[in-house]
């Protein structure tokens, strides 16, 4: 799914926001089986968590292009693992919190079943075996987080680790892949704010983060949120949309500072 994620995302960019029922079409019976058709591949998109919307019969929309960030819901979240590769590895730990307009709204905590936890992993985070005895299954809950994410932008402190590996462990148990936008926190401290280093153990110390531990999926969660909310805080004024936060982060300093001499 992820390719027609990217292809949708072009295109509704493309086009300010909004397609077309003929637009539409034309990428999404790239990605049709015999089983399948345009009309289910949206609520398979919907159902990943890509945030489009179907506002009649002859037009879609991409709500991240209409959305003020400052009104989205964000999914923060971390994960702990036994290990780095999705292929031999597995969650071991989720922690997430959905933020709207600056507070913590919701949130989820929960630790998996593993039978195997390298000694290695249980000093970095603290996680003993005992701890993961009768938690729940894999499948249990990563569906709970499926849920929980609905289409809020999926945010952490090196996103791609935490999205490449959930997008993984979703699809090894049928949940789909993961459509919902992503933002982050590193690339936007980055272009936000000045520091030494971007680590989150190194900006909780430096952002004056209060936090119970590292390296535990719930607390590292809300200190991402933490370095979000810091990193809104000096935005450009161009940065209106969630769609503008979501480019805004990945942008080269050639691009914004084009973007600024264009909002002068």
């Amino acid at each position: 799914m992820q390719k027609v994620f990217d292809e949708l995302t072009i295109a509704f960019r493309k086009h300010k926001g909004v397609l077309n029922k003929e637009q539409y079409r034309h990428i999404a019976i790239k990605y049709t089986t015999l089983l399948e058709d345009s009309d289910t591949i949206f609520i398979l998109l919907q159902a990943s968590g890509y945030p489009i919307e179907q506002l009649d019969d002859e037009t879609y929309r991409l709500k991240t292009c209409f959305t003020p960030y400052k009104e989205q819901k964000y999914c923060v979240i971390d994960i702990e693992t036994n290990g780095s590769k999705p292929g031999t590895s597995q969650v071991i730990e989720i922690g997430a919190v959905m933020v709207h307009k600056g507070k913590i709204i919701d949130k989820l905590e929960t630790f998996v079943q593993c039978a195997f936890l390298p000694e290695y992993i249980t000093k970095i985070t603290g996680i003993e075996p005992t701890d993961l005895i009768g938690a729940p299954s894999r499948r249990e809950a990563l569906t709970r987080l499926r849920y929980f994410m609905g289409d809020a932008v999926f945010v952490a402190h090196n996103a791609n680790f935490d999205y490449g590996f959930l997008t993984a462990s979703f699809e090894r148990f049928g949940l789909g892949g993961i459509g919902n936008p992503k933002l982050c926190t590193i690339d936007l401290a980055r272009r936000t704010f000045e520091s030494e280093r971007y680590g989150l153990a190194y900006l909780i110390e430096f952002l004056g983060i209060e936090t119970a531990t590292h390296h535990r999926a719930y607390s590292d969660a809300v200190c991402a949120a933490k370095v979000m909310e810091k990193g809104f805080e000096t935005l450009p004024e161009y940065v209106k949309t969630t769609d503008d936060l979501l480019r805004f982060s990945v942008s080269s300093k050639k691009q914004r500072t084009q973007k600024n001499k264009e909002n002068a």
